[in-house]
């Protein structure tokens, strides 16, 4: 599934972090971030969730909620969260719904291997449950912020 701005997403649920089951539909009336990510404890993942996490208090005065997703177990997420005091939930998408209906799973290479994972990704959706704004084989240093100020231009507009 290829995902166009403007389309509304169809509601999904999946587990969370801190005992909480997201569901976008829970969501209406307020922006929200999906940041996909490879996988917990890297340090590529572990700063992108560092620069989101500072960043909370500025998303939640723009109405706007963060969370993380990869296909880590929960408990995996659990310690993740812990270690590095991020005061977000981290989404468990062990069984790649949420990878499937956002397409981040691409064909990768290390040391030579080739593997699928999860392309580092970022959506934002709209407070009316359509995607607003998607990016792609995300590079980490100033995405964080590159999407804050995305999220508070659209207010503004």
């Amino acid at each position: 599934m290829t995902l166009s701005i403007g389309q509304p997403l169809p509601n999904f649920a999946a587990p969370a972090t801190s005992d909480k089951q997201f569901e976008l539909n829970q969501y209406q009336g307020q922006w929200l971030v999906l940041y996909f990510y490879p996988k917990d404890s890297t340090p590529g993942c572990t700063t992108e969730g560092h620069d989101f996490n500072g960043l909370l208090g500025q998303f939640a005065k723009h109405n706007c909620t963060v969370f993380g997703i990869s296909r880590d177990s929960i408990k995996k997420h659990e310690s993740f969260k812990s270690q590095q005091g991020y005061e977000f939930e981290l989404i468990s998408d062990g069984d790649e719904s949420l990878c499937g209906i956002f397409d981040v799973i691409k064909l990768k290479k290390l040391y030579g291997k080739e593997y699928l994972g999860i392309d580092r990704s970022t959506f934002v959706i709209d407070p009316t449950g359509n995607l607003s704004q998607q990016w792609r084989g995300v590079k980490v240093p100033d995405h964080a912020q590159a999407v804050l100020d995305y999220v508070i231009a659209q207010q503004a507009s």
